[in-house]
C-alpha cells in the first residue's frame, strides 16, 4: 500500500511539474512576443531625424532572448529534479532513516514528493525531509545514533537503479 501511495504522489507531482514548466514557457513566450511588439512600435514611432541606434535594438533583443532561455532552462531543470525525486521515492520504502539532527529514526513506511523535496514518513508517523545530513540505510540495519558526522548526507548507495 505504501508503494502505491508513493506512486500516486509521484504521479500528481509529475503532472504539477509539467503544468508549471508549461506555464513558465508560455509566460516567457508571451513576454517575448510583447517585447517584439514594443520594439516594432518603437521603430514605427521613432523620430526620423534622430533614429534609434541599430546596435542598441540588437542588444535589447539579445538580452531579452537570454532571459527567455534562462526561464525555459530553469523550468526544465525543475522538471528533471522532480522526476529524479519521483524515481528515487519508491527505493526509500522499507529502509531505515535517521533525521539530520539524529533525534528521529525509524523504518520508512511512505514517501511523499513535493515541489521542494521528498518527505519520508516512518512507521511511527514521524515525517523527515530527505536532505543533506539525513542517513538512510538498508532495511533491517540499525543506525548508530551516537555516531554523527557532518558529511553523512546519505549512506544509501543503492538509490541509482535498485
Amino acid at each position: 500500500m505504501a508503494a502505491v501511495d508513493a506512486v500516486n504522489s509521484s504521479t500528481d507531482t509529475s503532472s504539477t511539474a509539467t503544468k508549471n514548466a508549461a506555464s513558465a514557457s508560455a509566460s516567457a513566450s508571451l513576454n517575448y512576443n510583447d517585447f517584439l511588439q514594443l520594439l516594432i512600435a518603437q521603430m514605427k514611432n521613432q523620430d526620423p531625424t534622430d533614429p534609434m541606434d541599430a546596435s542598441q535594438q540588437i542588444s535589447q533583443l539579445a538580452s531579452f532572448s537570454q532571459v527567455e532561455q534562462q526561464i525555459q532552462t530553469n523550468s526544465h531543470l525543475e522538471t528533471v529534479l522532480q522526476n529524479q525525486w519521483i524515481s528515487q521515492a519508491s527505493d526509500y520504502i522499507g529502509k531505515e532513516i535517521m533525521s539530520a539532527d539524529g533525534k528521529t529514526t525509524g523504518t520508512i513506511k511512505q514517501v511523499s514528493v513535493y515541489t521542494d523535496g521528498v518527505i519520508a514518513e516512518t512507521d511511527a508517523g514521524d515525517k523527515i525531509l530527505i536532505q543533506a545530513g539525513v542517513t538512510i540505510a538498508p532495511a533491517g540495519t540499525t543506525i548508530d545514533t551516537t555516531a554523527t558526522s557532518s558529511d553523512s548526507s546519505s549512506s544509501d548507495s543503492s538509490t541509482s537503479g535498485s
